[in-house]
């Protein structure tokens, strides 16, 4: 292969390797790049981890009950990434503990280990309501609320669903934070059940509740969803009688009626900057966008 690309052994190892100490031009990396693809060379996975000490494998466990837009985007962004800096995903969905996260690491010795809830749970403090979100789960939630009180709403409830999440919690004691720091009372949480007659009974309680609700934050879009079509059932009109608004903007909401307001997440943006952090690369340029309000009909 040096021969082939008119270089030394030792460049030809640099480039393939993509060693970050080294300065090699674009030319002749792609010279390289080329006569390996001539050569039909492959890479010798098991030599290369041997030899660097790892795997160019990064794990990224992702809890059941996580699965959604946001999650999805985050996955692309970060196999992308990744991909074009030679390495490979491995998504291990479910439940995890140190066990099972333990024999992954002595089977391939990743180069990282990413955990997801850990990563997005966190957030960042409520500390910038004048503008200017940060981007974690935290300031998301509160982006929700807060465009529902630019909308005059302050007696609001949460939607959360009937299947286990472990963003649940986190989403209700971020919600409460930011309530208060909106200077509004903190939000009514109710169980939006997935089926249709079940959730039709759950906001019927809940507006029956002295004051009413004038808006409904729900989990994600899914659970929105199930909010507007009960509000139907029981002939509210929205946004008129009661506002509803999802969250991680799923695709779906643009195409029911009244279309559903939301929260969009550049899911993306946040997996190639992962990929990078946990690569030890540049992230400079990567700072995703902050969260936005996909403005539609029900508010």
């Amino acid at each position: 292969m040096a021969a082939a690309s008119g270089v030394s052994r030792a460049t030809v190892s640099f480039v393939l390797n993509d060693d970050p100490h080294q300065t090699i031009s674009a030319a002749t990396r792609d010279r390289v790049k080329e006569a390996a693809r001539t050569l039909g060379y492959v890479p010798h996975g098991v030599a290369r981890a041997l030899r660097e000490g790892t795997s160019r494998v990064v794990v990224l466990n992702i809890d059941a009950g996580m699965e959604g837009a946001y999650s999805r985007s985050y996955i692309h962004g970060l196999d992308t990434e990744l991909a074009a800096h030679d390495h490979v995903l491995l998504v291990r969905p479910g439940h995890h503990t140190a066990q099972s996260t333990q024999q992954v690491l002595d089977a391939i010795v990743p180069r990282a280990v990413i955990r997801f809830g850990e990563t997005y749970l966190t957030g960042h403090a409520l500390d910038d309501l004048g503008g200017g979100w940060r981007n974690g789960l935290a300031a998301h939630t509160a982006l929700q609320l807060r465009h529902l009180v630019d909308h005059g709403h302050t007696r609001i409830a949460l939607a959360l669903p009937d299947s286990e999440s472990p963003l649940a919690a986190a989403r209700l004691r971020f919600t409460e934070h930011a309530a208060q720091n909106l200077g509004i009372a903190a939000p009514v949480s109710f169980i939006a059940p997935q089926d249709r007659s079940a959730c039709a009974d759950a906001v019927k309680a809940l507006l029956s509740q002295a004051p009413e609700p004038t808006a409904i934050a729900g989990f994600n879009d899914d659970v929105a969803l199930r909010v507007l079509t009960a509000l139907r059932d029981l002939g509210r009109r929205v946004p008129d009688d009661t506002a509803v608004i999802g969250f991680d903007d799923n695709g779906y909401g643009e195409h029911v009626i009244p279309s559903l307001t939301t929260i969009n997440v550049d899911g993306e943006a946040h997996g190639r900057l992962s990929a990078r952090l946990a690569l030890g690369l540049d992230s400079s340029g990567l700072e995703p966008p902050p969260a936005r309000v996909v403005v539609r009909e029900s508010i």
